[in-house]
C-alpha cells in the first residue's frame, strides 16, 4: 500500500507535486469577499468513521497520508502530529521500519546542533511533523475539527445534529470546488470556489486528479483524493477516534442498566407502602 521507494524519490524532488491546502484557509484578500457564491456548498460525502459506530479505513488513512506527504506538505504542516503514530493500530499502522524510513524524509529544526546555533537534521519517530514552511499557510493539525461544514437552520444546529460538524466534508468539498475562474485584486490572484465562504480563495488548485499513484488499483480521480486526504486529516486532528466511540457506548450500555436496576429496586423498596395506602383506602 505504502510505496516508500516511490515517496522517497518524490520528497528528492523537493515536493513540487502542487501546492498545499491553503495559502491561508481564509485565504480572501480583505475586501475579496464581493461577487461569486455567498453561500458556500458542502458536499455530504460517506466516510467510513462516520456515524456511533464508524470506525477509520486504514487503507484510506495510508493514501491520505501519501497525498498529504507528496502535496500538501510543501506548504502545510502538523506540528501537533508525532510521526511515530502514523504506525498507531488505530492510524495508518505502518511497520515500524517504514515509520523510521518515513520520518528520514523530513528535516527538523534541532536548536542544539551546531555548538547551539541551530541546524536542520533528519526527523525521527519521535519528532513531530514539521511546521508550515509557509507564513500564510495555516497548520492542518486539527484543521478537520476546526472546520465546520454544516450550519443552521436558522443557528438552531439541526444540520450538525443529523450531518455531524462536517469538517472532513468541508475539505473535500474546498478541493473539488474550484471553478476555473480566476480575477486579480490588489495585486492578489484569486479563485472562485464554491465551498469557500464568498466564493474567492487565494489558495490554488492543490489536486486536479490523479495527482499521486498507489500501488493498488484505488481511483486517484479529483473527488477520491480529496476524499483520501480529508479522512486522513480527519484522524491527525482526532487519532483516538474509534476508542472514544468504545468509550462513549460502554458508558451509555452501563447507564441504561443502572436506570433499569434503579427502576426495579425504586418499584420494591415502595411496594409495600404503596400496597399499604391501598389497603387503607380500601377500609374507608
Amino acid at each position: 500500500m505504502f510505496d516508500k521507494f516511490a515517496l522517497a524519490a518524490t520528497l528528492a524532488l523537493g515536493l513540487v507535486a502542487g501546492p498545499a491546502l491553503a495559502q491561508d484557509d481564509h485565504g480572501e484578500e480583505e475586501g475579496g469577499g464581493g461577487g461569486g457564491h455567498e453561500e458556500s456548498h458542502i458536499t455530504d460525502y460517506s466516510f467510513p468513521f462516520e456515524g456511533p459506530f464508524g470506525t477509520y479505513d486504514q487503507a484510506q488513512l495510508q493514501r491520505g497520508m501519501k497525498v498529504y506527504t507528496e502535496v500538501c506538505s510543501s506548504c502545510h504542516g502538523l506540528k501537533f502530529v508525532p510521526i511515530r503514530s502514523v504506525g498507531d493500530e488505530s492510524g495508518p499502522n505502518l511497520p515500524d521500519a517504514q515509520v523510521r524510513a518515513y520520518a528520514e524524509f523530513f528535516e527538523i529544526w534541532d536548536p542544539t546542533m551546531a555548538d547551539g546555533q541551530g541546524d536542520f537534521r533528519p526527523a525521527t519517530p519521535t519528532d513531530t511533523f514539521p511546521e508550515s514552511s509557509m507564513a500564510n499557510a495555516p497548520d492542518l493539525s486539527l484543521m478537520a475539527k476546526a472546520r465546520a461544514g454544516f450550519h443552521g437552520p436558522y443557528g438552531l444546529g439541526i444540520n450538525q445534529f443529523l450531518k455531524g460538524m462536517g469538517g472532513p466534508e468541508y475539505i473535500a468539498s474546498l478541493m473539488t470546488g474550484y471553478t476555473g475562474e480566476q480575477r486579480t485584486q490588489a495585486g492578489a490572484t484569486l479563485y472562485e470556489n464554491t465551498a469557500f465562504p464568498g466564493g474567492w480563495i487565494a489558495m490554488p488548485p492543490p489536486l486536479y486528479g490523479d495527482d499521486v499513484s498507489f500501488d493498488t488499483d484505488a481511483p486517484t480521480d479529483l473527488e477520491s483524493l480529496s476524499k483520501d486526504v480529508s479522512a486522513f486529516l480527519m484522524w491527525t486532528a482526532e487519532p483516538k477516534l474509534a476508542a472514544r466511540k468504545q468509550a462513549g457506548f460502554t458508558g451509555v450500555l452501563m447507564l441504561s442498566v443502572l436506570a433499569v436496576l434503579l427502576y426495579l429496586t425504586n418499584k420494591r423498596i415502595w411496594a409495600p407502602i404503596k400496597h399499604r395506602h391501598e389497603g387503607d383506602k380500601s377500609a374507608e
